[in-house]
């Protein structure tokens, strides 16, 4: 089924469509997302790629760059985020986004609960404790939402701009920061690990410690191997899934239709507002021009029913997928002594 779809990826400032640029993947040169609450520059890299635009390289530099040769990474999301400081508000005085407020994850303008997979809260469990034990958010509600503290979210983190490598992939960021941004990491106590920093960041006082400061350049990057677009399979250690059959609706335009798209989104949690928001779209081939334009009705082309029918599905051995993930993982984060994030990390 995999075969018919092409996938598009987009990216905006805010929910606007009319604000969303096409995002070139796996290209060096990075795409330029500017508004009054920050500035961005963003990498999009999918490893085989076969969507749009057309010709696109297939894959990029930066997968065979450890550590992600070695990780077999899959997809990166890599940007440089200068947030601005307001021009009016209570935040005036603030020094910039506190950690504790700075967001990352996914989200949803309508339900999903019956769209959700056999195994979906197994699934779930293994990536809290095992992959991102910070992610927390409730995939039940009416507008779902699975977002995680930005510091322990994701995998690199820069302080300062870092570097552009074409060699590389283009934008490139090493743990830690420039003479400056290590200064800053050092006065907070952040490690300059990435995995120790991500077990730091879980800890509540951690986060009332960082600040992301208004005209400050950082560098993020989120990558894993486990979200496969070639193929649209989901592969968790004991969970795989085949998602095109529930791969959801997720549009930007109002009204009951749906295309098909994964919503990442950079957000503030105290104002509700977002920094960055990007479109994995899905399009039947038919509604694809050979030039790679959309045909018009393209948004409309995968109006799947509201509730997925999984009476053949096979049946779900959650207990066998948690002793896999184990045997492939180790020990649960939390049996480490790692740490939970607080309760009062997500809204």
């Amino acid at each position: 089924m995999a075969e018919n779809y092409m996938l598009r990826i987009t990216a905006g400032p805010d929910y606007d469509p009319s604000q969303q640029v096409e995002v070139p993947v796996n290209t060096a040169k990075p795409v330029t997302i500017k508004n009054d609450r920050a500035d961005i520059e963003l990498n999009v890299r999918i490893n085989d790629y076969k969507g749009l635009p057309r010709n696109s390289p297939s894959t990029s530099p930066y997968f065979s760059t450890e550590p992600h040769a070695y990780n077999r990474d899959q997809y990166s999301i890599s940007f440089r985020f200068t947030p601005k400081k307001p021009s009016s508000g209570d935040a005036d005085d603030a020094p910039g986004i506190k950690a504790t407020d700075l967001q990352f994850g996914n989200d949803f303008d309508h339900p999903i609960r019956d769209r959700l997979p056999p195994g979906f809260n197994t699934a779930m469990g293994i990536v809290r404790w095992w992959i991102d034990p910070g992610l927390d958010g409730d995939a039940y509600a009416d507008k779902p939402y699975l977002y995680g503290p930005a510091l322990s979210s994701f995998n690199t983190i820069h302080v300062g701009e870092g570097d552009f490598d074409e060699e590389k992939g283009g934008l490139w960021f090493e743990e830690g920061g420039d003479e400056d941004g290590l200064e800053a990491r050092e006065e907070v106590g952040a490690p300059l690990t990435s995995k120790a920093r991500m077990k730091w960041a879980l800890r509540t006082d951690s986060k009332e410690k960082w600040v992301f400061e208004y005209g400050q350049t950082y560098g993020f990057d989120f990558f894993n191997p486990y979200l496969n677009f070639s193929d649209l399979a989901l592969n968790l250690p004991g969970f795989q899934l085949p998602i095109m059959k529930y791969w959801d609706g997720q549009g930007l335009r109002p009204g009951p239709k749906r295309s098909h798209q994964l919503r990442y989104v950079l957000r503030n949690k105290e104002t509700g507002e977002p920094y960055l928001v990007i479109l994995f779209s899905l399009y039947h081939k038919d509604y694809v021009n050979e030039d790679g334009s959309l045909k018009e009705g393209a948004h409309d082309s995968l109006n799947l029913p509201d509730k997925v029918d999984t009476q053949h599905d096979d049946t779900f051995d959650g207990e066998g997928a948690l002793k896999e993930a184990t045997e492939q993982l180790g020990p649960k984060i939390e049996e480490k002594g790692n740490g939970q994030t607080s309760a009062d990390d997500i809204d």
